[in-house]
């Protein structure tokens, strides 16, 4: 009889974390610990009971900032390194059959579709500038970029898509669709993932985008980011959605490791707008798929326009904009801000904290509760620069800040800074926009 070599049994490790790493991105790696070794100190830091630990790698892997690793001790070293020597291979994902089914779930979803929200014909931009970063995303992941277009009689936004970087187009076009209902969209979009399982699905942060998206993800089960501020791809296909977090204090990364599709909802001015190539060409894909009318329990009687949305200002789409904050004292002063904002053919916009005060009305807000701004100079007077306001403005092609604070955090993401009394350094800037102009007009 031949004797057999008792088999080594690899070793596992325990988790522990690395120092200065974590991101407290909300107990992921708690939730995800099989046997509740992982708790959380008051940093939002894990806390590894090494005793309990059974070395799973579940953590490790749901940690977006790579902050856990799995530590071994000496013994469990020379083992390593003797099964090494040996040509062992590593464990196989196999070994872990929660991996391993999650492995197969995700190799039959594959693409990144955009859905082109529209009213009436008329496209939101926000649906463009998504294809734009969606383009970026199926290149890394290297599968097609899709529009989705639903509506009644809207077949020319596929092509308009295409224009946007769209290889293929999904069609449902149907009376129907004519106006927007939660649940006749709902059931289009969950009908269309079902038929073709794309991998990574992105809505506008819009009203009908934060209520669709969150319906679509409810319905299939899987996770949603909402109001994201950057896209990317890791080296595991998963899609790193970031966004502010606790109350706007951090910016969090946030994966969906487990399930699919992938979705994030984006605001209007984050990315930047694709330059559209009027030739480019694309499939339409039609389908006919419908639910009946009967069974949509919402029905649209009438349609009624806001009678003051004229009257409004569209801070959103402007190329100019002069905003004020707590620093502007009280309402009596924006007046300043008016006249350099008309010299600049802008607008005027404010933080927060000046329309919490009642100051100025909501549509004028910029930030994470306002609205996200990408225009060529942003000259931000008396806004100290918290991080709820940068999210939304940080992004300006030129940004000048006006504060008399020389530390104020605003000055960490201005092009230009002035030092200064904004209710001295305002009125000279107007004046001296006011001489330049007329100057030009003599020559």
């Amino acid at each position: 009889m031949s004797e057999t070599t008792p088999k080594i049994k690899k070793p596992r490790g325990r988790a522990r974390l690395l120092e200065g790493k974590c991101i407290a991105c909300g107990a992921r790696c708690e939730s995800s610990c099989p046997v509740n070794c992982i708790s959380m100190n008051e940093a939002g830091e894990p806390v590894v009971d090494a005793e309990k630990c059974i070395g799973c790698l579940k953590c490790v892997k749901v940690c977006p900032a790579q902050a856990l690793e799995m530590a071994f001790t000496p013994e469990e070293l020379k083992i390593l390194e003797q099964l090494a020597a040996a040509g062992a291979a590593p464990q196989a994902e196999d070994d872990d059959p929660e991996a391993a089914a999650i492995a197969r779930l995700q190799a039959q979803y594959r693409g990144v579709w955009v859905f082109v929200e529209q009213a009436d014909g008329e496209v939101a931009k926000v649906s463009w500038e998504l294809l734009g970063k969606g383009k970026e995303l199926a290149a890394k992941l290297g599968v097609g970029l899709s529009a989705v277009v639903i509506g009644h009689k809207v077949e020319p936004l596929c092509h308009e898509a295409f224009h946007y970087g769209a290889e293929k187009a999904y069609l449902l076009d149907a009376p129907i669709y004519a106006d927007y209902r939660t649940q006749s969209y709902l059931e289009a979009m969950c009908h269309l993932i079902e038929q073709h399982k794309p991998e990574v699905i992105l809505m506008g942060a819009t009203g009908m985008g934060r209520d669709l998206a969150g319906a679509v993800a409810t319905r299939v089960g899987t996770g949603l980011t909402a109001d994201c501020t950057g896209l990317d791809i890791d080296d595991k296909r998963n899609l790193m959605q970031t966004r502010p977090a606790f109350g706007g204090n951090i910016m969090a990364t946030i994966m969906c490791d487990k399930y699919r599709p992938q979705m994030s909802t984006v605001r209007p001015h984050v990315m930047q707008m694709p330059e559209p190539l009027p030739t480019a060409t694309g499939q339409i894909i039609k389908d006919s798929f419908t639910t009946p009318e009967d069974q949509v329990l919402v029905k649209v009687l009438e349609i009624i326009r806001d009678g003051d949305s004229k009257h409004k200002v569209d801070i959103g789409g402007a190329e100019f904009i002069v905003s004020g904050g707590r620093g502007m004292m009280g309402p009596e002063n924006f007046g300043m801000l008016e006249e350099l904002a008309k010299e600049l053919n802008g607008v005027v916009g404010a933080s927060r904290s000046a329309v919490d005060a009642g100051w100025l009305g909501h549509d004028r807000q910029v930030g994470q509760t306002g609205k996200t701004v990408r225009p060529k100079i942003y000259i931000a007077c008396g806004i100290s620069g918290a991080i709820q306001h940068l999210v939304g403005m940080q992004d300006a092609d030129l940004i000048i800040a006006i504060n008399r604070d020389k530390d104020a955090p605003i000055f960490e993401v201005a092009h230009y800074g002035i030092v200064g009394d904004l209710f001295q350094v305002v009125p000279v800037l107007t004046r001296k926009i006011r001489e330049l102009k007329a100057r030009g007009k003599k020559q």
